[in-house]
């Protein structure tokens, strides 16, 4: 992932639980092997991925090389919908909050969040994962960001 461009298009799927070491290598067998194989139009895309802290799967494609097609990004659910059948996890639903607390990462609902932030449990600078990042340019610089500084800043106002 390391030696994608800044501009590669990503996707982060976030887990509602932590995935053991054992889970996180074979997530990255299943994932690798499809990244390897991944086609858009029978063209070979440039892609590569990475899980991070046991709990996100992170794919990039560089747009440049090849663009994505539609079906090729349906073809990539497919797998994400795969991982969650075999290991019992929610990676699609976006309605949930991912942040740190301490060295910690946390997992809440939207609703939950939202009640954290009322009751001061979490502000403006807690740390969260921001996964509406565009491309790996966002996700280098803006994925772990001050909540204040994200879409979850509305919650502190």
């Amino acid at each position: 992932m390391s030696q994608m461009p800044d501009h590669s298009k990503v996707w982060i799927y976030q887990s509602n639980r932590k995935f053991s070491d054992k889970e996180v290598e074979e997530i990255e067998q299943i994932v690798g092997d499809f990244v390897e194989n991944w086609v858009a139009h029978a063209t070979p895309l440039q892609a590569s991925f990475e899980v991070k802290y046991n709990r996100f799967i992170i794919l990039a494609v560089d747009q440049d090389v090849h663009p994505a097609s539609g079906c090729s990004i349906d073809a990539s659910v497919r797998v994400i919908q795969e991982i969650e059948q075999q290991f019992k996890v929610d990676l699609l639903d976006k309605m949930n909050v991912t942040y740190k607390t301490g060295e910690f990462i946390t997992f809440k609902t939207l609703i939950e969040f939202k009640q954290l932030a009322k009751s001061k449990a979490v502000s403006g600078s807690t740390i969260v994962f921001n996964n509406l990042v565009n491309d790996l340019g966002e996700y280098r610089e803006y994925w772990e960001v001050p909540a204040q500084e994200s879409w979850h800043g509305r919650f502190f106002k």
